[in-house]
């Protein structure tokens, strides 16, 4: 009997286009074409790791252990192919269709087996010639780490396979631009990326200015209908790493890039940009302003009116009215919100207390400053819940929410976080709803409604839509983790390959963090792969972070180890833990440990005292032991979330 095993992998089917055509109309040069397709196929496959399973006439079958690697393998081949038929003589011309899969497979001693190899198959004959076809799985994985567009193809239904699959087609270069991204918005054609400015002022104290302004240029843009900007999370890491144009392109999936410098001295200002095409490096624009630091606004909206007119994308009315506002009047509270931004993004404990104090004091010069109070509103939700009570924030945010409203009504930041507050604080999840979508229509780059909105259609167990919301977010924002939020979304929609492919991807990234190891081991936990996870739980953490060692105390718990989970309890007990640890972080040990009444009574204490933050976790293997309990079952009723065919899972948010 040939031994087999279970495993992921992903899977290339090709097709030679004509070839049964040719070989009955001559035999001899058929063969000869074939033998020719075979040495220029299979180079390529070796050089990215593919391992070629079986020929089946003119078809290959190709394993790969990562998606990533057969699209790239299958765009080189594709790209060698398109060169070789240049100039090879009529009716030797090499064209072929490539479908590729990721998923489970039985591998035999010679072959491999299963729906990934009947899939890959399937989705072949869909390719054009010359063409590649993707299944959703590996868009997911490869999105925004192709240089070439990738369109969604209507829902086909295939022969033995049970559900409509969606089909992503790869826009090779030589084939024209195509009418729509992947993913986008109904006649969305355009994505760019903002790099962070380059700060050449005098004084290098001044770099707050050129952060911030590349944070304002990045919201302003955002107001250009039919065009996607990256988030700042994404084009953060090009202010330290040198990378071309084109690598920048590939990375974020982007077809026009900004760029410039920002020099202040004084009052005076003076902006250099360029507007860059991906694909040609060429300047489709440049342009300096040399102007008075109160001018600021006119030069940020003749960018975005630049850019749109460029890119060929129109401006109504509104979106022009948009782009004219002028946020203040007081250069002095704009200076001081520039610098609210640049401290909200700063990752150190003191980042975002000194953020609401730069606010404080732009509003304080300017109590008509929409834009500084919703900022604001959104450093407090941030925190809530994660770094203080959600009481002691909450209410605070939710006046600033309201005051920024009253200034500005399309205000997408104030929607938003009056959309978190009714999310986490009051479980309200119809207006929760409401205000999320409110926010990503007056911003449809909106990172942050973005991500809470797929979070809260995960609570409700709305996966088809959470997952169709978090892969807008990975687009908008392709280095920001997200991709760990959207395999829980496929885990506990019941796609567990799906969601164990993806993970495998972000692993890779960084296979020695602690973080991943902290992460592969509660997935292996929670699709019941619990010897893996016990290893990962058993080795010791690399350069761990204060939360790290929370969560590695869950993960012993869970397999068995509990003493991790009572060191941390203990300490935070005594009010000595380093970090923020609500009675529901407490109640997730507890439950891991199987102290079933305590960490009942720290859930029932949570939402009593108003940090209501089960929403996140009432799906975690940690609560097994209790999910049954009447107390556990009524304490749900009350959030509004059902307790129906529960599915287990973490879903952390990244």
């Amino acid at each position: 009997m040939p031994e087999s095993r279970r495993r992921l992998a992903a899977i290339m089917f090709t097709d030679l286009v004509g070839y049964s055509a040719l070989a009955q109309k001559d035999e001899a040069t058929a063969l000869e074409v074939l033998e020719r397709h075979n040495r220029l196929l299979r180079p390529i496959f070796s050089k990215h790791g593919g391992r070629e399973v079986k020929t089946v006439g003119d078809a290959f079958l190709v394993e790969f252990d990562s998606a990533l690697d057969a699209t790239r393998c299958a765009l080189e081949i594709q790209q060698s192919l398109h060169d070789y038929n240049a100039s090879a003589p009529e009716g030797w011309e090499i064209r072929v269709r490539i479908g590729i899969h990721v998923g489970d497979v039985v591998q035999t001693d010679h072959d491999v087996l299963g729906d990934a190899v009947n899939i890959a198959s399937r989705i072949q004959p869909l390719a054009e010639p010359g063409g590649i076809c993707l299944t959703q799985q590996v868009y997911d994985q490869v999105q925004n780490k192709v240089p070439t567009p990738l369109v969604r193809m209507p829902p086909v239904a295939l022969k033995n396979i049970r559900v409509p699959l969606t089909v992503y087609k790869v826009v090779q270069t030589w084939q024209g631009a195509p009418t729509a991204r992947a993913g986008a918005r109904p006649g969305t054609a355009r994505q760019i990326a903002v790099l962070p400015l380059a700060n050449i002022s005098p004084d290098p104290n001044d770099g707050y200015f050129a952060d911030g302004l590349t944070e304002e240029l990045i919201s302003e843009l955002s107001h250009v209908p039919g065009l996607d900007v990256i988030a700042r999370t994404s084009v953060l890491r090009y202010k330290s790493a040198a990378a071309s144009v084109s690598q920048i392109g590939a990375d974020l999936g982007v077809d026009t890039v900004l760029e410039g410098s920002v020099r202040k001295a004084g009052k005076r200002i003076r902006i250099s940009l360029q507007l860059i095409d991906v694909a040609t490096q060429r300047h489709i624009w440049a342009n300096s302003y040399n102007r008075e630091i109160d001018d600021v606004f006119a030069v940020q909206a003749d960018i975005a009116a630049r850019t749109a007119e460029a890119l060929q994308l129109e401006l109504g009315k509104s979106e022009q009215g948009a782009l004219d506002r002028r946020p203040t009047p007081n250069p002095a509270a704009y200076d001081l919100y520039l610098r609210g931004l640049v401290m909200a993004n700063d990752v150190t404990e003191k980042g975002p207390e000194d953020a609401a104090r730069y606010f404080d004091q732009a509003t304080k010069l300017d109590p008509s400053f929409a834009d500084a109070f919703a900022a604001w509103a959104n450093v407090l939700v941030a925190a809530a819940g994660d770094s203080v009570p959600m009481r002691d924030v909450m209410p605070q945010a939710r006046e600033l929410a309201a005051r920024a409203l009253a200034l500005d009504p399309d205000s997408s930041d104030a929607h938003s976080a009056l959309a978190n507050i009714a999310f986490q604080m009051d479980n309200d999840w119809a207006r929760a709803d409401a205000e999320f979508r409110k926010a990503i229509a007056l911003n449809p780059s909106n990172v942050t409604a973005y991500r809470f909105y797929g979070l809260l259609l995960l609570a409700l167990r709305r996966f088809e839509p959470a997952k169709e919301v978090i892969r807008t977010l990975i687009r908008l924002d392709p280095g920001g983790h997200h991709r760990n939020i959207l395999a829980w979304a496929e885990r506990d929609s019941g796609n567990v390959d799906a969601a164990y492919a993806i993970l495998q991807e972000e692993w890779a990234a960084s296979p020695d963090s602690a973080d991943t190891q902290i992460y592969k081991g509660i997935f292996l936990f929670s699709i019941g792969r619990r010897d893996e996870a016990a290893k990962e739980a058993a080795k010791p953490l690399k350069d761990p972070t204060r939360t790290d060692r929370f969560d590695y105390a869950l993960l012993n718990a869970l397999v068995g180890n509990p003493q991790p989970a009572r060191e941390v309890i203990a300490e935070a007990e005594r009010g000595e833990s380093p970090i923020y640890v609500s009675a529901t972080d407490l109640a997730m040990l507890y439950g891991a440990i199987g102290e079933k009444a305590r960490a009942l009574d720290l859930l029932e204490q949570d939402y009593r005292d108003g940090n209501r933050v089960l929403w996140l976790w009432y799906r975690g293997d940690f609560f097994d032991s209790i999910r049954d309990d009447p107390r556990f079952v009524a304490l749900l009723h009350r959030y509004g979330l059902s307790v129906e065919e529960v599915p287990k899972g973490v879903p952390r948010t990244g």
